[in-house]
């Protein structure tokens, strides 16, 4: 490709896309809020931009062959905090996708779109959505536009669902872990395939206690290499009980699924120092 658009690219995560990204087309523009984002990558520059104004993404957009979307805000929050970078956001990188003819979106979704489901359940990527925080039904808004926009207008679209792409310290991520090896290589199966149409896929590790189903999207070639079973013996050991009463144990979005409407839920999360920068 030409050129591909990263947003969130001061973000852990985006942070960590933008080597592999900067290799995958001539040019690679990084985006995000800050000034700067440091020292670039060949073929890689930088624009500021803010998601929630129109007329900066579409600059931004311009001459694009594709975007990859991982900027807003990461947590849950207020909804009228939210509202501005998580949806109104999503809507001008649609928008902007159709007005200057892109090919694709691929999308950093999250589990958080269906975070009241049961890690017992095994869903697929047809369950419903069921958000748990005003976080994830900014996610499940941005999927339906998705799908609105491939139905309507053609742009297609890959809504990656992360799973927990941190490190391993409690028994649901035995479950739910992505490595950052294996979100670089979702997301370049995203940008590669011929051909989408809208997708949704989970973003997870080749986990023995995965608790998702992403046979549908087999076609992406997303094949996962990593295993949080490598994790199993200490973290067993550390929590040998859950609590099934507890949604934060209970249910796919963790603490997430446990917390009042508009608290973080990172805050409740047992966060360790991540030397990869994973998020």
């Amino acid at each position: 490709m030409k050129k591909i658009v990263l947003t969130g690219a001061a973000g852990r995560l985006g942070s960590l896309l933008r080597e592999p990204l900067s290799k995958m087309a001539d040019h690679l523009i990084s985006s995000d809020l800050p000034e700067g984002i440091g020292e670039l990558y060949n073929g890689e520059s930088y624009q500021q931009a803010d998601l929630a104004a129109y007329d900066q993404v579409h600059a931004l957009l311009e001459d694009a062959d594709m975007v990859v979307h991982f900027g807003a805000i990461g947590d849950e929050a207020p909804f009228e905090t939210l509202l501005g970078p998580n949806i109104v956001g999503a809507y001008n990188i649609w928008e902007a996708a159709y007005q200057h003819g892109l090919r694709r979106v691929v999308y950093a979704s999250s589990v958080h779109a269906v975070g009241m489901h049961s890690r017992t359940d095994g869903i697929g990527l047809d369950a419903p959505h069921k958000p748990d925080t005003f976080y994830g039904l900014a996610k499940c808004f941005a999927e339906d536009l998705a799908r609105l926009y491939w139905d309507k207008r053609g742009v297609e679209a890959v809504c990656m669902r992360i799973l927990s792409c941190a490190p391993v310290t409690n028994a649901r991520a035995l479950g739910t872990w992505l490595s950052n090896d294996d979100l670089v290589h979702l997301v370049e199966q995203s940008v590669n395939t011929p051909s989408t149409g809208f997708t949704v896929v989970y973003g997870v590790s080749n986990n023995d206690r995965c608790p998702v189903d992403n046979s549908m999207a087999n076609f992406l070639g997303y094949r996962p290499k990593d295993n949080a079973e490598q994790f199993a013996a200490q973290i067993l050991a550390d929590h040998p009980r859950e609590d099934i009463n507890d949604p934060a144990q209970r249910c796919l979005g963790g603490p997430f699924a446990a917390v009042e409407l508009g608290d973080s839920g990172l805050a409740k999360m047992n966060r360790v120092a991540d030397n990869e920068q994973a998020e």
